[in-house]
């Protein structure tokens, strides 16, 4: 019996746990979105599963249209998966167990730690507390402006529910909507543009930064990380950096003959959106090639560590930018900010990229395999499709030039996989699922070989 126990205790590192809170909680959402009470008529499993993950995953892709398909009911328990789903699992278990006033394991707060920190930090409890109680201001905060504008649209309460859905759907990075077409109805308006755009910033940006920012404002003494300045200076850099682009790329064709203030709104809003939501005020189908190229880009890298997003992250597309510029200036180390980069933090970034880009390519190639793609001008077409769909579902995003709809159940069954692939980061699956414990290797002797 100690065995045995010894043996779980072993086998369920920090990793595999994390992994598998994921997995079991969207099993479970999976089941509750398949019974009657949930949909408005039977829906197959495997489109329950992708629903369930898309929500856990906090991507937003989805195989049913939300508002017609789903019951009330159906959609209060998709607002739980993605509201648990963009905590996380266990940060919500340690936050409970902590105001509970009862202790958190050390293999708890290890998960905890590296989910939420750069580092392990001696108020970690506080940071907790401050994230959970932030969420919980902010949406409420972003689902009173919503309910402003929606008020004038619909009844109060009908308001109220849509302004709640989508303020939680924003916050979490999701990007699932009750409206068939997203928020193209309301590409002009400012205050609901502005609301989800910031719901958005705030959730992506990770709650290490958030608790960063809030302490800095209340004594302006504290001092800034670097991480953290990593991060809101990258983050700044892709939002305006890709609505520069999309104002460029689609002067002449979708933002051609509308007004500057609708057009400044929509390319900050895919900009934004783009990078971790899934929300849209445009049809993601009729942009020009060069918008869809960066966009995939901005999805590549998706938000920030620690946050309710998914891609390789900001801080590892910033640190690989360093890691190059370092180079090209001769420097053996990758320096900012008068701070060195541990060379293990440069490897371990590359190796996320890596395995990012060989998870997106093998995917595509299964997705492209199970859809008996041809040759032809129609089949290179739903080949960029497919990728977008993939590098969108990696990054938790969202967007879609519309083939989710039409995927068969083997390409759901790899966009799944895809989503939570994204979500829990390919480097902690491979840890999860490693056989072996890491073991220091032997170092031998040198020798070069040609490479460039």
């Amino acid at each position: 019996m100690f065995g045995s126990k010894h043996y779980v205790l072993r086998f369920l590192t920090p990793p595999r746990i994390f992994v598998l809170s994921f997995a079991g909680f969207i099993m479970i959402g999976s089941l509750f979105l398949w019974l009657p009470f949930a949909a408005t008529r039977d829906i197959p499993f495997i489109d329950a599963l992708f629903m369930s993950t898309s929500a856990v995953c906090v991507t937003g892709l989805a195989t049913l249209d939300i508002g017609t398909t789903f019951s009330r009911a159906g959609q209060i328990v998709l607002i739980v998966l993605f509201q648990l789903g963009g905590l996380g699992i266990i940060t919500f278990s340690a936050f409970l167990f902590g105001i509970m006033r009862r202790g958190i394991s050390f293999k708890g707060r290890e998960i905890v730690q590296t989910t939420l920190l750069p580092k392990p930090r001696r108020d970690f409890f506080l940071i907790l507390k401050v994230a959970v109680l932030y969420t919980l201001v902010i949406e409420s905060a972003g689902a009173v402006l919503l309910f402003l504008r929606f008020s004038t649209d619909f009844p109060p309460g009908q308001a109220l529910y849509f302004a709640v859905f989508h303020a939680l759907s924003a916050f979490n990075n999701c990007g699932l909507s009750l409206f068939a077409d997203s928020f193209i109805r309301y590409r002009g308006d400012v205050l609901l543009n502005v609301t989800i755009m910031s719901l958005i910033i705030l959730g992506g940006i990770g709650f290490v930064v958030q608790y960063e920012i809030l302490r800095r404002l209340k004594d302006g003494r504290s001092r800034i990380s670097l991480h953290s300045r990593i991060v809101i200076l990258t983050t700044a850099f892709l939002i305006l950096g890709g609505a520069v682009f999309f104002w460029v790329f689609e002067g002449n064709h979708t933002l051609q003959g509308l007004p500057f203030q609708t057009k400044a709104l929509v390319s900050l809003f895919q900009s934004v959106t783009t990078r971790t939501a899934g929300f849209s005020t445009v049809d993601i189908a009729n942009l020009t090639n060069a918008t869809i190229m960066i966009m995939m880009v901005l999805m590549f890298i998706g938000g920030s560590p620690g946050s309710t997003a998914g891609g390789i992250k900001t801080t590892s597309f910033a640190l690989l930018i360093l890691t190059i510029w370092n180079r090209w200036r001769g420097r053996e180390t990758v320096s900012v900010g008068n701070r060195t980069i541990p060379n293990e933090l440069i490897s371990r970034t590359l190796i996320i990229t890596l395995l990012s880009m060989s998870f997106i390519l093998i995917a595509v190639a299964v997705i492209m395999t199970a859809g008996h793609l041809g040759s032809g001008a129609m089949e290179r077409q739903k080949f960029v499709e497919y990728t977008f769909e993939t590098i969108s579902a990696f990054g938790t995003v969202g967007l879609s030039m519309g083939a989710t709809e039409r995927l068969n159940d083997l390409q759901k069954l790899t966009i799944i996989l895809t989503m939570f692939t994204g979500r829990v980061g390919p480097l902690t699956l491979a840890f999860a699922l490693s056989l072996r414990e890491g073991k220091k290797s032997l170092i031998y002797a040198e020798e070069t070989v040609m490479v460039g």
